[in-house]
């Protein structure tokens, strides 16, 4: 995949992320990377995105301002049993991603990444 393709063609990544800094540096990486990114700065809005929009994969904070990530993550995993989710956190004790990934994540990276 290069810059070059056509923006439908390219993959598309939903970052559902409350931190601007943190967004403005996942969307210039991958838009760099030649990917498509949409991101929304809470769970609500988030799970909209997904469904209108259909991303390959989406990167999932776990304490957003209106939701909590966990229940945002069985949300997805409930409509969507093949997109993969990878929660990105500051959260890092070993229960948190045991609870991640019992909620149906497919990876869990804590911050700073």
């Amino acid at each position: 995949m290069t810059q070059a393709e056509p923006e439908g063609t390219r993959k598309k990544i939903l970052v559902i992320e409350d931190e601007p800094d943190i967004v403005r540096g996942l969307r210039d990486a991958l838009q760099f990377e030649g990917f498509d990114v949409e991101a929304r700065g809470t769970g609500a809005e988030g799970l909209v995105a997904a469904m209108d929009w259909g991303p390959d994969c989406v990167l999932l904070d776990l304490m957003l301002p209106d939701d909590n990530g966990y229940r945002v993550c069985e949300t997805l995993r409930a409509r969507d049993e093949t997109t993969p989710i990878i929660i990105l956190t500051a959260k890092a004790q070993e229960s948190d991603k045991i609870r991640g990934l019992d909620a149906g994540a497919d990876d869990y990276v804590t911050k700073p990444f």
